[in-house]
């Protein structure tokens, strides 16, 4: 049942395409969007399934019923087609943030140990009490308060002492290092 038979199906597709398209496009548009949510995914599937019964038209029976049966087929088939496709590039472009987000997060990682490398190379250059009071107060978060109770000096030296710190820097740290820095000191 649905093969060729004693009519000629070539003929009667031929002769009442028009009448085949008016009678089953809205019903199939309707089927394909129900299961696409997509209008015009919709109507390009239905369009599809009557492009393949057209070049199927030589071996489907003339008969109503395969015929329908067939366009249903066809367009549940281009449709599940279509969601699969979908659903492969939905966990590609899933996989592919994933991937983005760790190698942001790696090259961030890498940046910050640079410019911290950097950083501590220039310091190791500052005077002995400067290289101190710089790391207490900038490397390590202290108040300058702090700083003086800890070390036993007045608070007008640790400002000083991190100012002079401050100014070596600028002059040693390449200006890109030295952009991350203020950057990060200022958060």
């Amino acid at each position: 049942m649905g093969i060729v038979g004693e009519n000629n199906p070539r003929n009667f597709i031929n002769d009442n395409a028009e009448k085949l398209f008016k009678t089953h496009y809205r019903s199939l548009s309707y089927f394909a969007y129900q299961l696409l949510q997509e209008k015009h995914t919709a109507d390009d599937a239905v369009q599809e399934a009557f492009l393949a019964l057209w070049d199927k038209k030589e071996i489907l029976s003339d008969h109503p019923i395969a015929i329908k049966n067939f366009l249903y087929t066809h367009v549940k088939n281009i449709c599940l087609n279509i969601q699969r496709r979908k659903k492969v590039i939905n966990r590609y472009f899933e996989t592919r943030e994933e991937v983005d987000d760790e190698e942001d997060t790696v090259l961030e990682a890498l940046i910050n140990a640079e410019v911290l490398d950097e950083l501590y190379q220039v310091v190791a250059t500052l005077p002995e009490n400067c290289q101190e009071i710089f790391r207490l107060g900038y490397l390590e978060g202290l108040k300058n308060a702090e700083i003086a109770e800890m070390l036993g000096i007045s608070v007008n030296t640790v400002k000083t002492q991190k100012q002079r710190g401050l100014k070596i820097l600028k002059k040693k740290l390449h200006p890109s290092v030295l952009n991350v820095l203020i950057f990060f000191l200022n958060f």
